[in-house]
């Protein structure tokens, strides 16, 4: 059993994220990389098992368990940990780096976790890390609102795996949305998704992070919700149509954004559509295929999150319509940024036209006619926002570039470099990735008739860029997402009330309002009293512990 737990993937990155905390300079350097990599070798030293169960209130706790699922998506966040841990060398936030280890090492909890209980805790956990590299940026209100969020969606989980417990257990095993207790646990691992109608926390909260936090953020959060889904709902058919929609919402927003991050960011929703849409299918191939893109996702979405933060490190901004002109000053970043973008749209040779096109044959081996034809016009509006217009217009474009206050460090040129090869090599040679996803192995990828179809899907794209070049010039707007629900509209109600208020003490007779000024200076006190804290008369406390009791026996006598 303990050599089981020494083994757990999710083990040196939890210690890491201490020692990071408490270490400064090359020793931190080394040890915020190190972790990562140490965490990648567990990840194929640990068992394809079961590992030893703890007990615990009675329940039975599996932290550690793995099968070929948890081994794929241990190898991506291993990855993009690694990835982002060298590119974020040159930044010296401790605070950022201990919270990017607990986050990825709870993601990594996540997808070896054993049971039901396990998985919340990492969950939750992996919420908390998060949130702190959100804060640790400054962005407090941003941080905040991500918190809340995910406090909600934790909140739903919980009360799902609650209500589920009774009738199976904690064992993690398939379920059907046929009952309340397994529709909230969809709706909380929804939440982490980025689905409808709370999309919109993902643009909201990843461009605040930092330059290097942005890289943690697009990497683990959502797709730990895919392995989650995998497991907990294959084949549930609701999730086809959700899907659908956070395939096509991804597409529009990232088509209308200016800022290349907040752009990224919807890009994370629409290309997660695509993962839910084939989990919601549930053949098979169909989950090996979601898998799949998963992997292939957190790669070059890493890329062009780095290329965005080297962009930003430079030049103090992201906006389109502040850049332009930078592929002669940051070659390596524009180069990062169009492999990165031909790969989010399935060019092929790039690892990003083997998933998909997984993707793609398990919706027409199951005749899914809607689906196979709104994900391939999707792919053809992802070659125009990220293989054409993100570039072009922020680094390709005739324009005079922003001064650059900072040169891309060696090692953030090593990071995209490394991530940019994997893409590559995949791309070339998809029987590396089929080894490790074994379930896409009869896909045929790079043959000439597909090649063919592809090529020629993102040829029209390019004539459309062509066409349509004013209309998709980027503009300084605000655009409005779902998110004003919760960022404007409380104000909105708030300041309502308010007024109403007003206008209904302004009517109350004088007399009435001096006996109402009174009740309010004496619950005011009563509240002041109570937050600070203060000593109170004997009298009082056996007052207010006699009315409690008195409610409490009239509840229980009920």
């Amino acid at each position: 059993m303990a050599e089981t737990l020494l083994l757990a993937p999710w083990l040196p990155l939890l210690v890491g994220s201490v020692l990071v905390a408490v270490l400064r300079g090359l020793v931190q350097d080394v040890v915020f990389v190190a972790a990562p990599m140490l965490a990648l070798v567990f990840v194929w030293m640990v068992p394809q098992a079961a590992g030893p169960g703890i007990d615990w209130l009675g329940l039975t706790l599996m932290p550690i368990a793995s099968d070929p699922t948890a081994r794929l998506f241990g190898t991506a966040f291993a990855l993009a940990a690694i990835g982002g841990a060298v590119f974020a060398l040159p930044q010296r936030s401790s605070t950022e780096r201990a919270a990017a280890l607990l986050y990825a090492g709870s993601a990594q909890g996540v997808v070896f976790a054993g049971d039901l209980v396990t998985l919340f805790l990492f969950w939750e956990v992996m919420a908390i890390g998060s949130a702190v590299v959100i804060f640790s940026n400054g962005a407090s209100r941003a941080g905040l609102r991500y918190a809340l969020m995910h406090a909600f969606g934790g909140v739903l989980f919980f009360a799902g795996i609650a209500a589920s417990i009774g009738s199976g257990g904690t064992a993690i095993r398939p379920f059907a949305a046929d009952s309340i207790g397994s529709v909230l646990m969809l709706a909380g691992i929804l939440v982490n998704a980025g689905a409808p109608p709370v999309s919109a926390w993902v643009a909201d909260a990843y461009p605040r992070a930092s330059w290097s936090g942005a890289v943690f953020l697009s990497a683990f959060t959502t797709k730990a919700a895919v392995a989650v889904l995998i497991r907990l709902f294959p084949g549930e058919a609701a999730l086809v149509p959700i899907g659908l929609i956070m395939a096509v919402y991804g597409m529009v927003y990232a088509l209308l954004g200016n800022d290349i991050r907040r752009m990224l960011s919807y890009s994370i929703v629409g290309q997660v559509g695509f993962m839910v849409v084939a989990i919601g299918i549930g053949t098979p191939l169909a989950l090996a295929a979601a898998a799949a893109h998963a992997f292939v996702h957190i790669l070059y979405k890493g890329l062009l999150m780095m290329a965005a933060g080297t962009v930003l490190r430079a030049t103090g901004t992201t906006r389109l319509t502040a850049l332009g002109g930078l592929a002669r000053s940051m070659p390596f970043a524009t180069a990062a940024m169009i492999l990165g973008g031909l790969a989010l749209a399935a060019m092929p040779l790039t690892a990003g036209f083997v998933s998909k096109s997984a993707i793609m044959q398990a919706l027409a081996e199951e005749h899914a006619a809607v689906a196979w034809f709104a994900l391939t016009a999707i792919s053809a509006g992802s070659m125009l926002y990220a293989g054409l217009r993100l570039p072009w217009f922020a680094m390709l474009r005739s324009s005079t570039p922003p001064p650059l206050s900072l040169a891309t460090a060696p090692a953030m040129k090593l990071a995209m470099g490394g991530v940019g090869l994997v893409l590559l090599v995949v791309g070339v040679a998809p029987s590396l990735l089929m080894r490790i996803v074994p379930g896409i192995d009869a896909v045929a990828v790079l043959t000439p008739d597909h090649i063919l179809f592809q090529l020629q899907l993102l040829i029209g794209s390019s004539i459309c860029f062509v066409l349509f070049l004013g209309l998709l010039a980027p503009r300084a707007r605000a655009i409005r997402d779902t998110d004003w629900l919760w960022r404007s509209l409380p104000q909105l109600l708030v300041n309502a009330v308010r007024a109403i208020s007003r206008r209904g003490v302004a009517t109350i007779p004088s007399r009435a309002e001096v006996e109402a000024k009174k009740i309010r200076d004496l619950s005011e006190a009563w509240m002041q009293r109570t937050m600070d804290a203060g000593n109170w008369r004997t009298g009082d406390i056996a007052l207010v512990a006699t009315a409690l009791l008195g409610i409490c026996l009239f509840i229980a006598a009920m």
